[in-house]
């Protein structure tokens, strides 16, 4: 077998035979150097060897896998199958006559039929499967497929489907997807990666399945996690699927009832912890940088509070790595409050917070919060931390139980005589937004928006916890309580709601708005370590996003419709926040940062073979 660096030099090399053949040697000397770049490196800036991106998108490609995939092969290759889509010359050129067939259909009428195929499923869970065949079976007609009807098969691929997905991986479990990596394979780590066919991976997600959603441990369950981001990585933001890589981290569950299932797929032992499990974590982390580089994404999915921290913390100054449960939520969340302001008035710094939910997202929300606001008005952070109040499981949390917090509780603990509960909380606190991020359903009671209503004119509601059973509150419920004068964000989709002749749309504050254009931005700009400023940047980015239509309908995020419009936005501003940090190592820096991010997007249209 050849090795794979070969493989890809072979590959161009054949490209530039091809413009030799097709006799552009006709064309002056700059002319044909500009078209050999393009060929070699591909149109956006980073190597494409599958030529994925849409500066890449005309040119004709030859199916490589390690040998020119033809015939039965070629359609069981999900990268370059085509389905009935191949052309008779296509046919005949890879050896298909026959083995499809005689109709031709256009990608589009592909796309038709399969949407009316899904729409027929009345279970989610069946539609989630169907697409995961799908994906496997044929890659960019799934992607047109997520990328044309986003706001329909976003809750399919992601929340809140991908929840029970999850919850039933097991049984529904039919090729594995990414990569496994359980305790069984300490010390051998760098190997197990090495397995993987792709070299060249700019982004991994990764989760040890212990908090997953707000559904608890899955343990390997879990990895319906990592392979629904990094769908969404390549859909919303444009990186190549080849380029991503889904990894779950085994080290066993407590939860008894897969311990005690016959389907369940991962190690049956209880989960390891302390020296053990971090003694795994650091291999982990030494292999993905030993094996891909320096500038690989890693980000952190579901880790429980107690780990998610800590190795954020650890990891941040050696890895370019991002929590997208600890920032993505914090800079979504920031995002939809920036943009809330122009319908409650005020500044952030005018405003009083109350949180349900301590955690991750929690704290993340609220130290991103008090440190826009510390940047807006030059305050000290300690000041305008103090404008932020959090409720976690035992009350409200104040000074006097200072000593008993968890490390990341302990910024918010300000002088204040203890409360049990929430609603108790807000007739205290009098907060201007509500923030539910407590992972438990129905916290948000009739009484507690009510109040929430007494002291507000339009109180700010967001329940975002997943999936939509764990919601603190419904759509309808918030709207209804507050009489109709609720601005309401949810973490999973609500349908709208009709209140008083009047018709309320939800927001959905949904990570899926951050993190793709966020990853694309780190990875065009060739950036090293994640800075808070980007994080800030890609929040504003997004509420400039929002329009006067939308804040018509009592929406503080734009419709998913735009979604790669806007990563590509996000990407630009996060870039140029990079280069000004002085955190990205490819330059020179592009003149149009948004062009650029939208030439290096992945597209989903079926190429030309040759």
């Amino acid at each position: 077998m050849l090795p794979f660096k070969r493989v890809n030099f072979l590959r161009r090399g054949f490209g530039v035979l091809e413009l030799y053949k097709r006799g552009e040697r006709k064309m002056s000397g700059g002319e044909m150097e500009a078209k050999l770049k393009a060929v070699i490196n591909g149109g956006g800036g980073v190597e494409d060897v599958y030529g994925e991106d849409r500066a890449s998108e005309d040119q004709p490609i030859t199916p490589w896998t390690v040998s020119v995939a033809s015939g039965y092969t070629l359609l069981r290759d999900p990268r370059h199958n085509k389905g009935l889509a191949f052309t008779d010359k296509e046919r005949d050129a890879h050896y298909l006559t026959g083995l499809l067939p005689p109709a031709l259909f256009s990608q589009d009428l592909q796309e038709k039929r399969l949407m009316n195929i899904l729409r027929e499923y009345k279970v989610p869970l069946q539609r989630y499967i169907a697409m995961m065949d799908l994906q496997e079976r044929n890659e960019k007609l799934f992607y047109k497929l997520l990328i044309d009807n986003v706001e329909e098969l976003l809750p399919v691929v992601y929340t809140p489907t991908v929840g029970e997905a999850c919850q039933k991986y097991g049984s529904i479990f039919r090729r594995p997807q990414g990569l496994y990596i359980s305790l069984k394979e300490k010390g051998k780590i760098l190997e197990v990666l090495k397995n993987w066919p792709e070299k060249s991976i700019q982004v991994i997600v990764v989760t040890d399945g212990e908090r997953i959603l707000g559904l608890g441990d899955l343990g390997c369950q879990g990895m319906g996690i990592p392979v629904g981001k990094l769908s969404l990585y390549t859909a919303l933001g444009g990186v190549r699927p080849s380029a991503c890589l889904p990894i779950t981290i085994d080290v066993g569950t407590n939860n008894k009832k897969l311990l005690e299932d016959e389907f369940y797929i991962g190690l049956k032992q209880n989960r390891a912890t302390g020296q053990e499990y971090y003694e795994l974590l650091e291999e982990f982390m030494s292999a993905v940088k030993q094996n891909y580089g320096e500038k690989v994404l890693i980000q952190f999915e579901d880790f429980a509070n107690h780990n998610a921290f800590e190795l954020l913390a650890k990891y941040r100054t050696t890895h370019l790595v991002f929590n997208d449960d600890i920032q993505g939520t914090a800079s979504v969340v920031l995002s939809g409050l920036v943009s809330a302001l122009k319908l409650i008035g005020g500044t952030l710094a005018d405003h009083t917070f109350l949180f349900l939910g301590a955690g991750e997202a929690g704290t993340g929300i609220a130290e991103l919060i008090a440190l826009e606001i510390s940047k807006k008005t030059n305050a000290p952070l300690e000041e305008t931390r103090k404008k932020i109040w959090l409720v976690d499981s035992k009350g409200l949390i104040v000074s006097s139980r200072k000593e008993s917090l968890q490390h990341f509780k302990k910024p918010w603990a300000h002088d204040h005589e203890p409360i049990k509960e929430l609603l108790a909380a807000v007739k205290a606190i009098k907060p201007t937004v509500l923030i539910g991020t407590s992972g438990v359903g129905q916290t948000f009671t009739k009484e507690v928006v009510e109040a929430m209503a007494s002291m507000n004119e339009k109180p700010l509601i967001l329940a975002l916890s997943n999936p939509t059973s764990q919601s603190e509150c419904t759509a309808e419920e918030a709207y209804t309580w507050s009489e109709g004068r609720a601005i309401f964000a949810s973490g999973s989709p609500f349908d709208p709601v009709e209140y008083n002749g009047k018709v309320f749309v939800p927001g959905q504050a949904n990570n899926a708005y951050i993190f793709p254009g966020f990853g694309l931005g780190l990875i065009m700009s060739g950036t090293i370590r994640v800075h808070d400023d980007m994080l800030l940047a890609a929040s504003e980015a997004l509420a400039a996003q929002v329009t006067e239509e939308n804040y018509a309908k009592g929406l503080i995020y734009p419709p998913f419709t735009n979604i790669r419009k806007i990563s590509a936005h996000i990407a630009a501003k996060v870039a140029a926040k990079s280069y000004e940090l002085g955190l990205a190592s490819r330059l020179p820096r592009p003149e149009d940062l948004v062009k650029y991010a939208e030439s290096c997007m992945y597209t989903p249209i079926y190429g030309k073979y040759r």
